[in-house]
């Protein structure tokens, strides 16, 4: 009956063991803050999200808890103002966090921890970083101070190198004596590469140092010591900077660069599936989003490659069709390669105009409607520009958008627009087919084909009809134009 009462003690033990294993409880005590409500937030990339809340009473003890484990990253504590913070790692799923209320630097400076090796070295790193920024602080002031003199200010940036060099060594012997932490790792990720001197350039054929070799060397080597299969990275901000930084500052802002830089670091992520998710996501949606133009070309390569590949697991069959139906769309018009055609007829309703047979050294393809009140506003402006560099083989394709298009002959008539003028009417959009011999389905469908889901849209169209430049404002296209013509000017009294 003993060994029985023994044994049934040891599996409830074991049992009560593995329960407390499961989920997450941290413990935080703020001395200051009582009988409110604190917030537990994560990071996603760049951006914190709430994952719970919690009570605090009267001596400032609160508990944020949970049946599942956080998932491991850079988390806050948020004071009630929300605006109020300090971070800890999760690693662990069980620890205790006590400090008192103030700034940022003062709940730091004053932070107790216990049950968390992880969060212990990282304060411990964060209450040398505070000493060598206080220690800083009047050297910074010298340098800055218009009164100080140069030999004041020389030996306050002495005096900052000498500190620089100190906080750097620092971080280096953490990460060696802490390499089984992650905080290492987010480190590791936060580092610059070091780029050799230009004693340690290499030498070109002709006896020269290579002058290209430290950019070569910086985008080589930008993404050592980055573990791409640990996705707790990002889960802090760290990893987020370092992609944005990598494709928006370290790559050449040219869709082909962009791409191509894009495709690397995706097949570096591919380590890990939520990293992989993250890359694809962030550059294909940054692209999708742009301003600039052009740039729409980044987000088709990535559909093509990634979405319309299977790659994208995390998007679902709706979702799926829109993106591919955008980077069809957007495929149509990317800027460098010849535009569909358009042949349709102009307010006569018997003569048919096609786009590809424009002679001229610049085609101005606009798509408008007479009702629009922007269009009102840029087909004069349009017109005057028109007038101004009809001579200079300059020639201007205005597509009507309209269904019916009464009003846009009536436009055409007391704008006196005499430039080529086109548009479907009833009629061919409802015998479609008995016109197909002398037009296109391409043509048929041009709103379709050119996505125009607003107007005025502009194309800029050189000789052979490829987009030199579209999505512009008249005065844009006016400059574009007037620089272009220079160059033609200049490069023909050369020859």
């Amino acid at each position: 009956m003993r060994y029985v009462r023994l044994l049934l003690a040891v599996i409830l033990f074991a049992s009560t063991s593995i329960a407390q294993e499961k989920g997450y409880s941290i413990k935080v005590k703020i001395e200051g803050v009582k009988d409110t409500v604190c917030y537990l937030a994560g990071y996603y990339g760049p951006k914190q999200y709430y994952k719970d809340t919690a009570d605090v009473d009267a001596q400032g003890n609160m508990i944020f808890a949970g049946d599942d484990s956080l998932p491991g990253g850079i988390y806050s504590v948020v004071l009630p103002d929300k605006k109020t913070y300090f971070e800890f790692i999760v690693t662990e799923q069980f620890f205790t966090l006590e400090t008192i209320k103030g700034d940022q630097p003062t709940m730091t400076k004053n932070m107790k921890i216990s049950g968390s090796k992880e969060n212990a070295s990282f304060y411990e790193y964060l209450g040398f970083i505070g000493g060598m920024q206080q220690k800083a602080g009047p050297w910074r002031k010298a340098v800055s101070d218009s009164l100080a003199t140069d030999e004041k200010k020389k030996e306050a940036r002495e005096k900052l190198n000498e500190i620089d060099k100190q906080v750097k060594e620092y971080k280096k012997k953490f990460m060696e004596e802490h390499s089984d932490l992650f905080v290492s790792k987010i480190f590791k990720t936060s580092e610059e590469p070091d780029v050799p001197g230009k004693a340690d350039w290499p030498i070109l054929p002709n006896g020269r140092k290579d002058s290209t070799f430290p950019r070569r060397y910086y985008v080589g080597h930008f993404w050592d010591g980055v573990d791409f299969s640990d996705e707790r990275l990002i889960r802090t901000p760290v990893m987020h900077n370092k992609i944005e930084k990598f494709i928006k500052k370290v790559t050449v802002q040219h869709p082909d660069s962009i791409c191509k830089a894009a495709f690397y670091l995706a097949d570096k992520a591919r380590a890990n599936k939520e990293i992989f998710k993250y890359v694809v996501h962030y550059v294909t949606n940054t692209y999708e989003k742009s301003k600039i133009m052009g740039m729409d070309a980044v987000f088709v390569c990535m559909a093509e490659k990634y979405y319309l590949t299977g790659d994208a697991y995390w998007i679902d069959s709706t979702r799926m069709e829109k993106i591919k139906e955008r980077a069809r769309k957007l495929g149509n018009t990317l800027i460098g390669y010849k535009t569909p055609n358009v042949i349709l007829q102009d307010t006569s309703e018997t003569k048919w105009h096609n786009l590809y047979d424009v002679n001229a050294k610049y085609t101005v393809l606009y798509f408008w409607d007479s009702g629009c009140g922007h269009c009102k506003k840029e087909t004069p402006k349009l017109k005057k520009l028109y007038d101004e560099m009809k001579g200079k083989n300059v020639e201007v394709f205005a597509v009507g958008t309209e269904f019916k298009n009464e009003e846009w002959k009536k436009y055409i008539r007391e704008k006196e627009l005499n430039w080529i003028n086109i548009s479907d009417n009833p009629e061919i959009n409802k015998n479609a087919a008995k016109y197909l011999h002398l037009t296109t389905l391409e043509s048929l469908n041009f709103r379709d084909t050119y996505d125009l889901y607003s107007t005025p849209k502009v194309f800029l169209l050189d000789e052979d009809k490829k987009i030199v430049a579209k999505q512009l404002s008249v005065e844009q296209l006016g400059e574009m134009l007037g620089n272009l013509l220079k160059k033609e000017e200049k490069k023909n009294e050369s020859n």
